[in-house]
């Protein structure tokens, strides 16, 4: 039994992070994507963007947004306020002369809320959904809307890009999401990506369905919906936006928390997408979004199993190589301002599967609240 728990621990932890990729790799190689003419008819088009406390980058947000290369005729700019206590709805109101429409909640409610009463109050054909930090290339909406003249498609997501940082976490989270936006992209060639981008994405409004006032990622439950109406969601690399990483493996830990508990959500709200027979796409979360929050319990039993084989010279190799790679974790973990470089990997990578742990704790016992006090800087 203790073999059979080692082997199947170590496949599928080689599987979550190297052979789903391989796998969908090939699979990619099979669909041909037919490059899409330039847009010669303009949807009408709802720039749909949820504050809270964003005195120090709304003014600029909106700005970009008044920069975005689009028709002016056929965009509109909705900002839905939840509850500032800042200087965030006075920056807003002064653009009310340029166009822009707002909406400002006197009382906290939380982002799903807002964006409810936002597309309630649209008057366009596509949504384009995007957050108050993230800034986003002239020509990304563009990008984004040539999509849809497929008509099979449903939710495009952008590419959004992290601006370099040096520190072990910028580093490391740089690497991780370049391996993330990679298996969408290779997901999107199959058939549909697993969840969007939250900076930079955009919908057909007829498939927009309202949001749970207790959903913690709607850029994981909007594009699901879509998928269930029988659409595509897919990555298109050439729309981009730009931000900055969080800075300190606290940070970090804690944003990874709150995405982990919204994916164990999304399992339990929609899990019909886990279905096989029910869902084109299941193979896909299953592998990338299940698995992933998996691994830690994987983590576990590959360790505990691994003690009692001991006594072979390949068990006892791979227990050295584990507990070799969890000291070098630990180190950075004390030392990381010295020796960080050399050691921020591992740490790195047992922050994300700790976060795991702590993202089904905090499902189980409710302990995220969706209204969460701010995006991380």
């Amino acid at each position: 039994m203790s073999k059979l728990i080692f082997w199947f621990s170590l496949i599928m932890i080689f599987y979550t992070y190297i052979g789903y990729p391989i796998l969908i790799t090939l699979l990619a190689k099979f669909r041909k994507e037919k490059p899409l003419p330039e847009l010669s008819e303009y949807p009408t088009v709802s720039i749909i963007i949820s504050v809270f406390n964003e005195e120090d980058a709304i003014q600029r947000k909106i700005e970009n947004c008044f920069e975005i290369e689009y028709p002016k005729e056929k965009l509109e700019i909705l900002v839905g306020s939840d509850g500032s206590t800042d200087k965030t709805n006075d920056i807003i109101e002064k653009y009310s002369h340029k166009g822009l429409r707002y909406l400002i909640n006197e009382k906290r409610r939380g982002k799903p809320y807002v964006i409810n009463r936002l597309v309630k109050a649209s008057l366009s054909e596509i949504l384009f959904f995007t957050d108050a930090r993230q800034l986003v290339e002239k020509d990304a909406l563009l990008k984004l809307v040539r999509n849809f003249q497929d008509k099979k498609i449903g939710c495009v997501s952008g590419e959004l890009i992290y601006l370099k940082n040096e520190s072990i976490t910028g580093r490391g989270i740089g690497i991780y999401w370049e391996y993330e936006k990679y298996l969408r992209e290779k997901e999107s060639a199959i058939y549909s990506m697993i969840g969007a981008t939250g900076a930079i994405y955009a919908l057909r409004k007829k498939l927009f369905k309202p949001l749970p006032e207790d959903i913690i990622l709607d850029d994981l439950y909007t594009p699901f919906v879509a998928i269930t109406k029988g659409y595509r969601a897919i990555f298109d690399r050439e729309a981009k936006a730009y931000d900055t990483i969080p800075q300190t493996p606290k940070d970090e830990h804690r944003r990874k928390v709150r995405t982990l508990s919204g994916n164990y959500q999304i399992f339990f709200k929609m899990p019909q997408m886990l279905n096989p027979f029910k869902s084109k796409i299941a193979v896909q979360i299953i592998s990338h979004k299940l698995l992933r929050v998996l691994v830690p319990f994987f983590m576990i039993t590959l360790f505990l199993s691994n003690l009692l084989l001991l006594g072979r010279p390949f068990y006892n190799v791979i227990l050295l190589m584990q507990l070799l790679f969890y000291f070098i974790a630990l180190l950075e973990a004390l030392f990381r301002r010295r020796i960080k470089r050399i050691f921020g990997i591992p740490y790195l990578f047992c922050l994300l599967n700790f976060s795991a742990l702590v993202g089904l704790w905090s499902f189980l016992f409710n302990r995220i609240d969706v209204k969460w006090e701010k995006a991380i800087n």
